[in-house]
């Protein structure tokens, strides 16, 4: 007999016509789901798929009919509707009565695309975000259909072998043993670095510290130039944000004071006061300064010998933000010599200099990388590494739970911070590995720096009113400074940073060059041409560095536009337009226009609004030790000394 339910279904698993509403509703909500099954050779899934991208690519810009080939014939954003974006209704959101259309709702998903800065196109270089490669975008898209969880091998099957094989690779780039050495992805740059120093405060404070919490003052120590994600870190591990300490940054090369690190690590030492951890920035986001990591790792040997502290415990762990500098690593075994990219001299020079100073991160215990960075993959794609895997696991083990079973020998699940880990992250780095190889990410990373020195010296180097002002950087940024028709721009840069009775110029130039980067964002922004062409999309630091004024004065700071041309589209065409663009916000200023940049677009309601009347935390004590999480040191910008960094400096050049 025919049970009551089963009579509502056809053998097809559709819902006979006398079944109840809901089962109705259930069949027809088949077709939003991927079969389980081949269709052959009509997939809807397939169909909706094309569809979808369809609409995504409707919103790139056509290239005019009579294209002249400069890229300012099109704008950098996505879609034509410029007005973007809008916020004002979001509190109005509703569940719908009914089931909509999925071709409805992928329509109305690609409009929210319109506005969005396009990251493929040559004239937007506004930061280190580069458009994602084919293979990382489609691979991760894959993990998407059948939602593989790298918490362990049950869920995942050989998907997470895309996390041991990409950790292996990277620890072979690395210099690690790959049978020692392995990686976890994760939530980005900031969730590397909370990796990092948890593993740094269990070795340090000992395993016993899970248990009972942070109840030392241990500390972490970090250039005052490091990501400031260094205070979420200390603040969201319970460490505290006074207990991380800004080391000074040499005012040349922007990489750590190792004189004053030695300074504060010995005094330290000798209180008897535990390091859980030393941050070395391996390649800061604007100067692409490296922290001397083989002095640090030296200076930790001498002083907490491993014979004394087994397991680590009381030794501080080396860590290496390595987000953005990792991918130099791919010039490992690089004929230098015979050259065989035929990269010109002054580039390969530079080339030789980012992997010489970047292989030295050897010498740490753990790293942080994105791949979404200098790995060209899809947002977010980043992985931890560490020197030795079993040592990790083993300090950060949980036991398993009663309702997941270990069925293959990999399960991360059980010292992993998440539970839930999608495999896109995993799966987009590998496919990058794959597809790119040592020859493609080598083509790519030296082709930025060809395209760089295009821009230092054959576009501003020759022109008398704009200054390269970090030349000697050989990172993926280059940072200029703009003046006034007539201007010897060298020559009144010298003067604005080493000549205090050029302070009140300083600040006029300062404000000059963000008024340019806010006129070329509301050309941007509004859709306007000046010139007949659209404008670039560049940003500005506020921070580049500290003036060298011998007074003890106030000291300021020098603003810089700063162009990352981290698209492979960029080609010098698009530096052309650019440095033209550039001159032409900067006439209209020096004539009169007022930029409108529109800083606070989106018309937020309430709850959303509301920000602005938040005072945010602050925690600047002066006690010896304290580092102090407050607004003077939340950029990362080249030379962005805090506060205290600065008194610090005076004093050493007063005595």
């Amino acid at each position: 007999m025919v049970s009551k339910f089963a009579s509502y279904w056809n053998k097809d698993g559709t819902a006979q016509a006398s079944a109840p509403r809901w089962a109705a509703l259930r069949s027809d909500m088949q077709s939003a789901f991927p079969t389980y099954y081949s269709t052959g050779s009509s997939d809807p899934f397939a169909d909706l798929l094309n569809q979808a991208i369809r609409y995504l690519d409707q919103l790139k810009p056509l290239k005019p009919p009579e294209s002249t080939g400069s890229p300012s014939e099109t704008p950098g954003y996505l879609g034509n509707d410029f007005s973007g974006p809008h916020y004002g209704k979001v509190t109005q959101a509703r569940l719908g009565d009914n089931i909509a259309s999925i071709a409805d709702v992928l329509k109305q998903a690609a409009d929210l695309f319109k506005g969005m800065p396009n990251w493929n196109h040559p004239l937007v270089m506004a930061n280190v975000i580069p458009p994602a490669n084919t293979a990382a975008i489609i691979a991760s898209m894959m993990t998407q259909v059948f939602s593989p969880n790298i918490i362990e091998g049950e869920y995942s099957w050989d998907i997470e072998r895309t996390e041991m094989e990409a950790s292996a690779i990277l620890a072979d780039l690395i210099g690690w043993p790959t049978e020692e050495a392995g990686g976890l992805f994760t939530f980005g740059g900031s969730g590397c670095y909370l990796y990092g120093i948890k593993y740094a405060l269990t070795s340090c404070l000992g395993m016993e510290s899970r248990c009972l919490g942070i109840r030392t003052d241990a500390k972490v120590l970090v250039s005052q130039q490091g990501h400031y994600c260094k205070m979420n870190s200390t603040d969201w591990t319970g460490l505290g944000m006074e207990n991380f300490i800004d080391i000074d940054t040499d005012d040349v090369t922007n990489a750590m004071d190792f004189n004053h690190l030695e300074q504060v690590v010995r005094e330290l030492h000798a209180a008897g006061t535990p390091i859980a951890a030393i941050v070395c920035t391996m390649g800061t986001t604007d100067a692409f300064a490296v922290d001397p990591i083989d002095k640090v790792r030296a200076l930790v040997d001498e002083l907490y010998p491993l014979e004394k502290h087994p397991k680590g415990i009381g030794r501080p762990l080396i860590y290496a933000d390595a987000v953005i500098g990792w991918s130099w690593l791919t010039f490992k075994g690089y004929d230098f010599a015979q050259n065989p990219l035929d990269f010109t001299p002054e580039v390969l020079a530079d080339i030789q200099k980012n992997y010489d100073a970047i292989s030295k991160v050897i010498h740490a215990d753990a790293i942080g990388c994105d791949f979404h960075k200098t790995g060209w993959a899809t947002y977010n794609c980043s992985v931890v590494m560490v020197r030795n895997l079993h040592h990790f696991q083993e300090l950060l083990s949980r036991p398993g739970s009663a309702y997941l079973q270990a069925r293959t020998c990999y399960n991360p699940g059980l010292y992993t911070l998440e539970v839930s880990r999608s495999g896109s992250y995993s799966m987009a780095a590998w496919a990058t590995l794959k597809f790119m190889g040592y020859e493609g990410f080598r083509s790519i990373l030296g082709g930025i720096l060809e395209i760089q020195h295009y821009l230092r010296h054959e576009l501003i180097a020759k022109n008398p009113t704009v200054v390269c002002v970090n030349a000697a950087d050989s990172g993926f940024v280059t940072l200029f400074r703009v003046y006034k028709r007539g201007v010897d721009a060298k020559a009144q840069y010298e003067r604005e940073l080493n000549h205090s009775a050029a302070k009140a110029e300083l600040e006029a130039n300062n404000t000059l060059q963000q008024q340019v980067a806010d006129m070329l964002w509301q050309w941007h922004r509004d859709g306007e041409l000046p010139g007949g062409v659209y404008a670039p999309y560049i940003s500005y630091t506020s921070g580049f560095r500290p003036t060298n004024y011998l007074e003890k004065i106030e000291q300021e700071f020098i603003y810089a536009l700063k162009a990352f041309p981290m698209n492979v589209n960029i080609t010098s065409a698009a530096m052309d337009e650019l440095m033209r663009l550039v001159l032409l916000a900067r006439d209209a200023i020096e004539d009169g226009q007022v930029p409108q940049p529109n800083d606070n677009a989106g018309d937020c309601p309430l709850p959303y609004s509301d920000f602005s009347n938040i005072t945010p935390l602050e925690c600047p004590s002066d006690e010896a030790g304290a580092g102090g999480a407050t607004s003077d040191n939340l950029l990362s910008g080249i030379g962005r000394q805090s506060l205290k960094a600065l008194k610090r400096r005076s004093q050493r050049r007063g005595s």
